[in-house]
């Protein structure tokens, strides 16, 4: 199973100038830790995120749509990073979340783990054929055969 792990804003870790060192050091561990999931071959894609000032949110209301710019007031809504992880089930991805080193050391941090919809999940609404292309092209997208 394919899950996203969003790491959340706080408002220490908005990064306005330079890098501290401790945050260089929260940096490296998740460099470290990044390394273990490869190796254990979870590890499928990760980013970390520019600072929400440069984001923007938009709202849709039927037809419309509404543009907030950034920064936005709930920080604590806010995605700073995300990985994706191939895991056997939602066990794994906890496990490995527990080892997780803490992106803000000393300080309150967030996590968020939300599995995929596979096309197993959407099978009553597909065709046998699409069905069989999709899970083909979930092996594709993911390197197995």
């Amino acid at each position: 199973m394919r899950v996203m792990v969003f790491a959340k804003a706080s408002e220490e870790s908005k990064m306005d100038g330079s890098p501290t060192p401790a945050m260089l050091e929260a940096f490296a561990a998740m460099d470290r830790f990044t390394e273990e999931l490869v190796k254990a071959g979870v590890f499928v894609a990760a980013a970390g995120l520019k600072n929400d000032a440069q984001g923007k949110r938009i709202v849709f209301d039927g037809a419309e749509r509404t543009v907030t710019d950034g920064p936005f007031a709930e920080t604590r809504e806010v995605v700073a990073g995300f990985s994706i992880w191939e895991v056997k089930d939602m066990d794994e991805a906890m496990a490995w979340a527990m080892r997780a080193p803490n992106p803000m050391p000393g300080k309150k941090s967030e996590m968020e783990i939300r599995p995929f919809y596979e096309a197993e999940d959407l099978a009553a609404f597909m065709t046998p054929e699409e069905l069989a292309a999709a899970r083909d092209g979930e092996r594709g997208k993911l390197g197995v055969a």
